[in-house]
């Protein structure tokens, strides 16, 4: 069963925010994910700013061919 949960580092120790349903003493692995608590209120904004950016790069972007399509066979015998 896998449990996700935030945890408070503290005097060398990770202490869960929440009660988790282990046995005293289990043995569990850890995945540990920084929370960075200032840019957590700023995190969606800077995301939407970032995408923003990126959807209008791509539309900057000059992909256009003018010339058919090559076939599956053309592109086999390239590589």
């Amino acid at each position: 069963m896998v449990q996700i949960t935030e945890a408070i580092f503290t005097d060398g120790v990770l202490k869960p925010v929440e009660d988790i349903d282990l046995a005293e003493g289990q043995r569990v692995r850890l995945v540990v994910e920084p929370i960075d608590n200032q840019s957590g209120a700023e995190a969606p904004t800077r995301r939407a700013m970032a995408l923003e950016k990126l959807l209008a790069g791509i539309e900057g972007m000059a992909f256009c061919s003018t010339g058919p399509l090559p076939s599956r066979g053309e592109l086999h015998d390239r590589f």
